[in-house]
């Protein structure tokens, strides 16, 4: 006996409104990390990749933080800080490099490559001069997991690591400025702030990226008279609508920005280039044409630098005279403030590793994050970043294609 299509309807209605078996999503399950926070070597980083709050908090939810003895001296976090959080504190380097995923700030050096494991998870910056193609190859034949701390995206497609250094740059880049034009430091003695019945300092800012919006924000709660350039005429509105007020902003343009630099007090050099160097704006006939005793701070050094007489400075010796003006050109202004910036670090670092378990491990992140994905440029031992690979002439592959065949 056939039934007809109004029969059928009503069997379909009545099976839909039946009790269903219920489907539950099955959740990854929690895996602990054993995180190794090795002691900084490069000369000038004084940063540390977590504080101690940071490690109790991992250290609550299960995890196993291991930490080389003296790793946050430079950052003001003693030994005690750390073991109180519930740190291990190791004195063998080399027992610090048995942990699973290693935790630094500034890339690897040779020494410390080799006492790394195989198939460990690196994360570091990413800094072509200081990763030449021989480092490349000896993490490549450890089939190493290396991730860029500065190329992780979030979900709106910023570099937060880069952000937050960048906030910190920023302001500190007034600072110093203000610091070297006292006569406490052998500058003009030019306060940089506002006094009623007295002109305003005068502070050119090249670049409106985030260096750029915090210098200017630090500049003007003081009363300086601030001008911006960039060829974005994107970031120039954005920086005025981040700031809430207006002020003199410009597109590059050759003959203005002459006219700016020699009138100004102090020149804030904030440009920064998606690949490769800085491009350099400033050429020095310029520079000899801004005032006696002006001060000039190319936070873009560490790319290059955008005035053509930069050249990198330490911070021991953070400053040399050129043309009668005081450059300071010291790249990582963050180690400067070292303990803030390892805050700053931590507080992105700690949710990530959180992340990273509560997803069932690192290579379970990269394969459902694509902003995570973003920072990967050695995944298992296989070179994943096409900028290194057309640097250095080494073969890669795309990392979306990789996972895929998982």
């Amino acid at each position: 006996m056939s039934l007809s299509g109004d029969a059928l309807k009503s069997l379909a209605l009545q099976a839909s409104l039946s009790p269903q078996e219920e489907m539950l999503e099955t959740s990854q399950k929690n895996q602990n990390l054993y995180i190794g926070i090795p002691k900084e070597t490069e000369l000038q980083e004084q940063r540390v990749a977590l504080v101690p709050e940071s490690v109790s908090l991992l250290v609550a939810n299960g995890h196993r933080v291991v930490v080389e003895t003296g790793a946050g001296e430079n950052a003001n976090f003693s030994d005690s800080d750390y073991s109180e959080s519930g740190a291990e504190i190791i004195n063998d380097t080399k027992q610090i490099y048995k942990a699973d995923i290693i935790l630094k700030v500034s890339p690897p050096n040779d020494k410390e490559i080799a006492l790394m494991k195989h198939k460990q998870i690196l994360f570091s910056a990413l800094q072509i001069t200081a990763q030449p193609e021989n480092t490349l190859k000896k993490l490549m034949a450890k089939k190493i997991t290396a991730i860029a701390w500065d190329y992780i995206e979030d979900k709106s497609g910023s570099f937060p690591l880069v952000r937050s250094m960048g906030e910190i740059a920023g302001t500190s880049s007034f600072l110093i400025a203000a610091e070297l034009m006292s006569n406490a430091n052998n500058g003009k003695g030019l306060m940089m702030g506002g006094v009623a019945g007295i002109t305003p300092p005068e502070l050119v800012i090249i670049g409106a990226g985030t260096v750029g919006q915090f210098a200017a924000s630090a500049a003007l709660a003081l009363g300086v008279s601030v001008k911006v350039f960039d060829n974005s005429l994107f970031k120039l509105r954005r920086l005025q609508n981040e700031i809430g007020q207006k002020i003199f902003t410009s597109v590059i343009q050759p003959k203005v920005l002459e006219k700016a630099l020699m009138r100004c007090d102090v020149a804030i050099g904030a440009l920064s280039a998606s690949h490769g160097r800085t491009p350099c704006i400033v050429t020095e006939d310029v520079v000899k044409k801004m005032k006696s005793g002006s001060v000039i701070v190319d936070v873009s050094i560490d790319k290059g630098g955008c005035f053509e007489t930069s050249k990198i400075t330490t911070h021991q010796k953070p400053t040399f005279n050129r043309h009668d003006v005081i450059h300071y050109c010291v790249p990582n202004i963050g180690s400067r403030v070292s303990r803030t910036a390892s805050f700053s670090l931590s507080n992105i670092f700690s949710p990530l590793l959180i992340e990273i378990s509560e997803t069932g491990g690192c290579e379970k992140l990269i394969q459902y994050s694509k902003g995570f994905r973003h920072g990967v440029y050695i995944y298992n031992g296989t070179l994943t970043s096409s900028i290194l690979g057309k640097a250095f002439n080494i073969p890669y592959k795309n990392l979306d294609l990789l996972i895929s065949a998982l």
